[in-house]
């Protein structure tokens, strides 16, 4: 099973608003990747292709990139390639932190099985809120 690791989402308000963020960037990449750069290249980083990033918005988690690739970019950081598709997942509460952290599989949320636009409608604290409910 691969590792996973999470990220905020910083300067989105919504779903939909980090789905679109997303897709633009892929769409501008000439291969159509999303690069996200960060300082270091992750210790299992080995692990984490085939994995994916989750997006932290409002405290929870609420969607996912696939990892595709880590790359060195040219000012002496590095890329961490992403598939530019969010997937929906099942919110989850988590901390807001600096950089990335490492997820496991087993601690991963499972994907939305609902339709996404009903996610994607709902605002980050309102569905904050719906998921202390357990009804998403």
């Amino acid at each position: 099973m691969p590792l996973h690791m999470t990220k905020i989402a910083f300067g989105c308000d919504s779903f939909q608003y980090l789905a679109d963020r997303i897709a633009l960037r892929g769409r501008e990449a000439p291969d159509g990747k999303m690069r996200m750069t960060t300082r270091y290249r992750p210790t299992r980083h080995a692990e984490m292709i085939g994995g994916s990033l989750y997006w932290i918005l409002a405290h929870q988690i609420v969607g996912r990139s696939e990892i595709t690739a880590f790359e060195d970019a040219p000012d002496g950081r590095i890329h961490i390639v992403l598939d530019p598709r969010v997937i929906p997942v099942q919110p989850k509460p988590k901390r807001a932190h600096q950089g990335w952290r490492y997820l496991t599989a087993s601690d991963a949320p499972k994907d939305f099985d609902g339709d996404i636009d009903d996610i994607a409608a709902i605002p980050a604290r309102v569905l904050k809120e719906l998921s202390k409910l357990a009804l998403v």
